[in-house]
């Protein structure tokens, strides 16, 4: 890797932070999905004594954030690719003045890292919209949102514009796609069975989120001519499933649709015809004006990052066997092997995703995400997590070998620092995090952070800028 390769962390503010209520920060729409059954659902009373919310409580980053620092820079973390809490700065998205305990937080944080070499990378929105935005105005479906996003992206911008210069609009954004993002990405007080979560009313959220995007990479531009802002894709990479032609051309529209939409109108400026065409055989409207797409043409992002965590198979077979996966189902691929949650892991896609990308934008390219989410066993002090280190291991020799093949990567921030809540559960059994800490699904323990052997192993991967694995 090249010397100035960003080794790194990441890790989102509903899943780390806690401290819901502290500070002046107001609700989002992640702190209303409780934990039943080890199922998200909604719930008004948020103080509801006989639900668990995990966001609530998280890990405590809130109240840790120094040690969770300095045991990245113990690490040898260069990057930390993190989120701000929206409703940390402005608690209901309406307010006009911003939360001063909110922005001097992040003051805090920001500072902490620089003052251990290490360099945040930002995303703006991570799953976590202003509920009071959701209820009252039904999220990313209304164009208001536009607007107050830009207002609170501007605050974020200008104030740390010292401190942080890589950014990230929207996390996932392509997400916004499927139906269970309709909560979390759109930002819509909606359940995933609400006859209301239709295909028209998620890409009009995402419509906006694109237009609203745009805006604020050309206002970040503006701000400061350092700044860097890049745009972060669910990679959604699949295989056709046999060689049969119909299979072929089902996974071609799969990966232009669920993959590559979004980051074709957030690099080329513009709606593709392949997008237009499904759009039009699925009756699909959405309300695009000549004013949205100048902006969309002025305002193109400056990098691409990426999660990746597995691949998925596609056919025209409907009895084809499933499997589980992030966000969305797809068919097992017999070849591969899969985690104890179904998830199936191929090291070598990524290299083949990783060409994929870079051949079609020419743009520098980040992983933001990837990691491995395992029931951890605490012995004696230790967590032995060999399997997470095997996976890691694998997916860092394919990403050096993309890099052979000449893809202008820039940084790899696995997922994640610490052990946190998960977005699908709200729950914290199923851990990724390089530091172990003491909670449990209920939200009880000391909240001690141990590392795992995973910790140590990355520490050397960085010290050796990726000789030793």
């Amino acid at each position: 890797m090249k010397s100035n390769f960003l080794w790194g962390t990441s890790s989102a503010a509903n899943q780390i932070e806690g401290g819901w209520q502290e500070g002046g920060k107001g609700p989002s729409v992640m702190d209303a999905l409780a934990t039943v059954n080890g199922h998200r659902v909604e719930n008004d009373n948020l103080d509801d004594q006989n639900l668990f919310f995990g966001s609530h409580k998280a890990v405590d980053f809130y109240h840790h954030y120094q040690e969770d620092i300095r045991l990245l820079a113990e690490m040898g973390a260069k990057a930390y690719r993190m989120s701000i809490a929206w409703t940390r700065i402005f608690p209901t998205g309406l307010e006009e003045v911003p939360n001063q305990a909110g922005l001097e937080f992040y003051d805090r944080v920001f500072e902490e890292l620089h003052k251990h070499g290490i360099e945040p990378i930002v995303t703006l929105s991570h799953y976590e919209s202003p509920l009071a935005l959701a209820k009252d105005f039904g999220g990313w479906s209304n164009r208001k949102m536009i607007e107050l996003y830009v207002k609170y992206a501007k605050t974020v911008i200008t104030r740390y514009s010292k401190l942080v210069h890589r950014w990230i609009t929207f996390n996932e954004i392509n997400c916004a796609q499927v139906p269970f993002g309709i909560m979390s990405a759109c930002g819509i007080y909606m359940s995933i069975s609400d006859k209301r979560n239709t295909s028209q009313l998620r890409y009009q959220c995402l419509h906006n989120q694109l237009v609203a995007s745009a805006k604020v990479v050309k206002l970040a531009h503006e701000i400061d001519n350092r700044n860097q802002v890049g745009c972060m894709i669910a990679s959604m990479y699949t295989y056709p499933l046999t060689p049969k032609p119909e299979d072929v051309r089902a996974n071609q529209l799969s990966m232009q649709v669920k993959n590559y939409f979004a980051s074709d109108v957030m690099i080329r400026g513009t709606y593709p015809g392949y997008i237009k065409r499904y759009f039009k055989d699925h009756g699909i409207n959405i309300e695009i004006s000549d004013e949205d797409q100048k902006i969309l043409e002025e305002g193109i992002v400056d990098y691409y990052t990426c999660s990746y965590y597995m691949t998925n198979c596609v056919s025209t077979n409907k009895d084809a066997e499933k499997t589980s996966a992030n966000l969305i189902s797809g068919l097992k691929n017999p070849y591969l092997q899969t985690s104890e949650y179904g998830w199936q892991i191929d090291a070598c896609g990524l290299r083949s995703y990783l060409n994929e990308v870079y051949d079609r934008y020419q743009l520098p390219m980040m992983i933001v995400e990837n990691g491995l989410g395992m029931h951890d066993t605490v012995e004696d002090g230790q967590i032995h997590d060999e399997y997470r280190i095997k996976y890691l291991r694998q997916h860092i020799k394919s990403l050096e070998e993309a890099v052979e093949d000449g893809v202008d990567l820039i940084g790899y921030c696995a997922w994640s620092s610490t052990d946190l809540i998960a977005l699908s559960t709200g729950t914290i059994s199923k851990r990724y995090g390089f530091i172990y800490v003491d909670v449990d699904d209920d939200g009880q323990g000391d909240f001690t952070r141990t590392k795992k052997d995973s910790f140590y192993w990355y520490s050397k991967v960085i010290e050796s800028n990726g000789n030793t694995l």
